[in-house]
């Protein structure tokens, strides 16, 4: 159940609609999913939500069906932060963020909605980004579809990555704006394109010896491969990355790690910053 308390001037009121869209960043489809759910009510006695008017001190609630066909699963979850509102996790290597016809279990989506049943509580899957099968770190969860959808509109979210190259980029730090777009007729495979859309990936070296280097890198925006795609266009490809030229000799995952999320908290107007530590197989490739 979702809880709204109504913050008015005394003596105003505002239609519900509005009022959830303008204060509670509703956003216009979900405000269809919660007139026509069945449960709105305010101070709890139910009500038409198109006819609403609103006051200070109301209690606006609602249920929304969870229409996810995802399973629910007992699976190991890394949580390193979580309120009522956010979860965000320690991906390892090798596990999907959603399911495929191919493969339905043991993803992300899976546990979580795991974790959400063994506390007896109703919530569906929502992420705020995706990270491939085989990056590892951070990855940001709302709780709550009014929670995803202002998060999507923040300019304010930025992710960092650290990756593992094999030599050393020329400058050091510097931007790559290379529009990317699909390597038809791979439906998989993007490339660099003058047709492409957009993309532009910020990165420093954080560490660098006689063959590998470190990058920490920020995406501007958020092709699918991205980072995989520009450093590969740069002439170093992720340790790792067979699909875009990287070696395997020394990492059989394309060495990419969700290192820091930085964002405004939707509900408190908070910063909130959240780091994960390299993991041990890219950590151990900068000792050789």
């Amino acid at each position: 159940m979702t809880e709204h308390i109504i913050t008015l001037p005394e003596g105003e009121e505002c239609p519900a609609k509005a009022y959830l869209m303008r204060v509670c960043g509703i956003s216009s489809g979900l405000w269809k999913r919660i007139k026509h759910s069945g449960t709105f009510a305010v101070n709890g006695t139910p009500a038409i939500a198109a006819r609403t008017m609103l006051h200070a001190g109301d209690v606006v609630s609602y249920e929304l069906p969870i229409v996810s066909s995802v399973t629910p699963e007992q699976l190991s979850l890394a949580i390193v932060y979580e309120d009522a509102d956010l979860l965000i996790i320690d991906k390892p290597a090798g596990q999907l963020v959603h399911p495929t016809t191919k493969e339905a279990r043991g993803t992300v989506a899976n546990a979580v909605l795991g974790l959400y049943e063994e506390r007896g509580i109703r919530l569906d899957f929502h992420p705020c980004h995706r990270l491939d099968r085989n990056t590892t770190g951070l990855l940001l969860i709302a709780k709550h579809p009014e929670i995803q959808y202002q998060i999507a509109k923040q300019d304010t979210p930025t992710r960092e990555y650290l990756a593992l190259i094999e030599g050393m980029l020329i400058p050091t730090e510097g931007t790559i704006d290379a529009p990317i777009a699909r390597a038809l007729p791979s439906i998989i495979l993007r490339c660099v394109t003058p047709d492409g859309k957009p993309a532009r990936t910020h990165y420093w070296t954080e560490q660098t010896n006689a063959r590998h280097s470190l990058l920490r890198l920020r995406l501007e925006t958020g092709r699918t491969h991205q980072i995989r795609v520009h450093l590969a266009h740069l002439g170093h490809p992720l340790l790792g990355d067979d699909l875009y030229g990287g070696s395997t000799e020394l990492i059989a995952r394309h060495a990419l790690h969700s290192a820091r999320l930085t964002l405004v908290h939707p509900r408190t107007g908070e910063r909130l910053s959240v780091a994960s530590p390299l993991p041990n197989d890219m950590a151990r490739i900068l000792s050789l």
